[in-house]
Formats: C-alpha cells, structure tokens, sequence
C-alpha cells in the first residue's frame, strides 16, 4: 500500500531523524536518491546536459548536491539560482567543486537541457509559482526530462489542489514518504511517474491518504468457503433503469453479478432487458421491501424521476449504495437517520449538486469536497473521476491508482455501481467496497482499451471484471 502523509507529520519526522544524524545526512542521502533516478532518466548520463532549477529552501539544496554527483559523472551541470542570496551555500559549493557551474543566462541554459530539475519550491510551499519561475518552465524544451524534488513546484502537498502556474513533471522523485497531492488530482497529473527514495522517515502519526496495491485488494476480495451457497454468499438488490434508460439496468446488473455476492435481486420497469442479457438475475416488480432479502441494496442507475422506491431502500437495515439519479432526491438528513452504512459514489458534477457548488470547484479541491460531503452526509463518499477518492469524514482518503482516462464513456458508472454493490453484499466495509470497486473497476478498463488504449463501451468493462480478479489473485 501506498500511504501518503501531511506536511506537518513528514516535518515532524524529518526533526526526530536530524536529530540523531549527522549534520547534512538526510539531504545527503536524498540527493544520492535524486541523482540515481535521473541517471537512469538520462540513460546516458556522461555528456549529457543538465539544468538545475534552484529555489532557496531544501529542495534547491538536494537539487544541488544531485547536480554535483551527475556532474562527477561526466554529465554538464548548470544550476539557475532563483533566489542567489537565499541558496543553499553547501550545495552551492560541492556543484562548483564538482565542475558545475552557475547561470548566467536563464533561459538559454533551460533551453539547453536534456533534463531539467524542478528544486524551486519544497513541500511547504503554497500557492503557483512566481511569474520569473513560471517564464523559465516555457523555455523547456518539448523532448527535455522534468524531473520534480519531492513534489512538482506549484502544486499543493496536503491537498493535491493547484493555485496558478505549476510545474508539470515527467518524473517526481519524492523522499522518505508520498505526500497527498501526489496522488490526488489536479496535482497527480502533474507528478508524472513517482519514485519514494527511502531516507529512514517513520512517520508516527496516520496517514492522510493511502493507495491501494495488488496485495491489499487480494486479502479484501471475498471468496467463498467450502460450505457457502448464493445466499451465504450475500445477496446485492439493484434498482436501477426506467422505461428511457433500460440499459442503466443491465450494465448495473452485469458488474453485480462480477462482484463476488451470490445472487442478484433486480427491482425494476427494465426486467425484460436485464434477464435477456443475464437469466440469472432475480427480479420482482417492486416495491424494493417486497423483493425478498438482500445484504445490500444499490439504487440510481437511470432511475430518472421515479424516486419512490428510493425511501423503502433507505429504510432497510442493511448497507446501501446510492448513484446517479438516486442522489439528486437526498438529503442529509434522510441518510443521517440510517442505521447501516451508506455510500454515496457522484461525479463531480453530483458532488457539486450535493454541495451547492461549481463543478469546477469540486475538480480543483477534490480531497476537500469529499471529506465535507462525507460529513455533511454522514456517509462514505465515492468522488469519481481522474483520480477516484473514496472518502469518510476523518481517517485516511483512499486513493485508486488504476484508472484510466478511457473511463470516460456512457454506462461505465453504471457498471461500478453494481460491481461495489455487490461487494457490499459480501460483507465488505463501505470504505473496502468502494475501494476495491473502484480497483478492479479500473483494471477492467485497462484490460478492455488494451495497452495502447483504444475506446470502449462499459459493456467491455463488465465483461473484463473477471479478468481484473484474476490479475490481483494471480
């Protein structure tokens, strides 16, 4: 599992470590890390050129002493100061003594550059770039490496939220822990592949944000035992489509028949449709209390405008999920009142419904639009998009690293709802529901646009959920 930790807490573990160092260890050993990752970015690192971009805190210190190992390995160094009287004077040093030098022309030498070092701003930086930093980042050259220290200057370490000009990374090597805005868009996009450099942090405080991995999802996965039969194995209740949207049934009904409960109750006006496609499902004409017994109930898909089945699955004593059109008839207090666990999984644009806000202020503040829509409703929340968070109201945000933007397509939504469902009826947590959905959601994705990516239908995604089970398993 990745874990992801706050400014506040990495500080906190970098003072305890300094302590019992060293003088200049700790930036020692993280910009050995540093120059070791751009080697191997360069390939050929004798030779090759490249530019420092040096801001006056540490980072520009790591920045520096990495420049001055590339350097004693053939490479040509020239560091940009940003701020001359503020730099970091023993890394200052050691690049000089190495054979590096100082710029005295900012843009040619940016310009120059196979690889280009973004130490401008460190983890405690807020707010864009400066208009000077900013101008020199359009001087890179489109076939140039950008390596980040630590996080892409310009972006939120907390937060993952982008305030003005960034840097936008191919690499981000970051040290001793990841740090939120590494993960969460906006700022993940512009991290571009990351590598954590181990400089002995523990970190004692929890975490803000974790990613699941191949092993976490395995051990959460259901599997039944020698003794179960459908029903043991949980029963997930879909309600979903209308007479204009039949197929938000049935793409909902295919990812619950994919997510491990044993059988699938749908309640519905879309019951031709659905057992056409898949004569397994149970289905009964409604009301949903009078369809027979269920671990979970999942309800919105296309429902449109008929809301009445809505109160009588938020009136079972039993986990529910709710999407899509069944999120527009809430309301705090109605999901207060529930005994059993909710999960709520809008898009942006139902998020910013649900908060009375912009869309695009859900997308620039995604972590923070979660967690106060988890609080406000009481609820688990499952905030879809570039980066898919699954959040509750304090403890660590999950982050899902295997989506893709191909996800973007009519229906898919539909599909997660039903595979997340269904582990619900399983037993699974709302949190490790809504995880692991959006995990092998994703993988099937990926599964179904192949390696190069290609469009696909979310019929493709349901059909490649199996696929994705087998991958973690595997």
């Amino acid at each position: 599992m990745r874990t992801a930790y706050s400014v506040e807490t990495v500080r906190a573990a970098e003072r305890e470590l300094m302590a019992r160092l060293p003088a200049g260890a700790l930036m020692q050993r993280a910009a050995a890390g540093l120059a070791v990752a751009c080697g191997e970015l360069l390939g050929r690192v004798s030779g090759s050129r490249v530019t420092l971009l040096v801001g006056s805190g540490d980072n520009g210190g790591d920045a520096l002493y990495a420049g001055a190992r590339l350097a004693r390995r053939g490479a040509g160094v020239v560091a940009v100061l940003l701020s001359p009287e503020r730099a970091h004077a023993g890394g200052l040093a050691a690049l000089r003594a190495a054979g590096g030098r100082v710029s005295d022309d900012a843009r040619r030498d940016v310009a120059w550059a196979d690889l280009v070092v973004d130490g401008i701003v460190g983890i405690g930086g807020k707010g864009g770039l400066r208009p000077a930093a900013a101008q020199l980042l359009d001087a890179v050259r489109e076939s140039a490496i950008m390596v980040a220290v630590d996080l892409p200057s310009g972006v939120d370490a907390d937060s993952g939220e982008v305030h003005g000009d960034a840097v936008r990374a191919d690499a981000t090597v970051t040290f001793g822990a990841y740090k939120p805005g590494l993960l969460i868009d906006p700022a993940r996009e512009r991290a571009g592949a990351l590598r954590l450099v181990d400089i002995g942090l523990r970190p004692s405080a929890d975490a803000e944000a974790e990613a699941l991995q191949h092993a976490d999802v395995a051990e959460l996965l259901p599997r039944p035992a020698a003794e179960s039969d459908k029903y043991r194995r949980g029963v997930v209740g879909v309600v979903a489509g209308s007479a204009r949207y039949p197929g938000a049934a049935v793409l909902a009904v295919a990812g619950a028949l994919r997510g491990g409960a044993g059988a699938v109750r749908y309640v519905g006006p879309a019951a031709d449709a659905v057992l056409a496609r898949f004569p397994e499902t149970l289905v009964h004409a409604g009301p949903p209390d009078k369809a027979g017994r269920v671990q979970a109930w999942v309800i919105g898909p296309g429902i449109g405008d008929e809301a009445e089945a809505l109160a009588d699955v938020l009136a079972a004593d039993v986990p529910v999920l709710v999407d899509a059109d069944g999120l527009r008839f809430l309301t705090p207090e109605r999901v207060r009142a529930r005994t059993a666990g909710t999960l709520l999984t809008p898009h942006a644009g139902e998020a910013a419904a649900l908060l009375g806000r912009g869309r695009e202020e859900i997308e620039a503040a995604r972590l923070r639009s979660a967690r106060e829509l988890a609080g406000r409703y009481g609820a688990t929340v499952l905030l879809k998009g570039s980066t898919t968070l699954v959040a509750e109201a304090t403890g660590p945000v999950r982050v899902n690293p295997t989506g893709t933007s191909w996800l973007a397509t009519a229906g898919s939504g539909d599909v997660l709802s039903g595979v997340t469902g269904s582990l619900l009826a399983t037993g699974l947590s709302p949190r490790d529901a809504g995880s692991v959905g959006a995990y092998l959601h994703g993988l099937a994705a990926r599964r179904a646009a192949g390696p190069q990516g290609a469009p696909i239908l979310a019929t493709e995604v349901a059909d490649h959920l199996g696929d994705a089970w087998r991958d973690v398993l595997d």
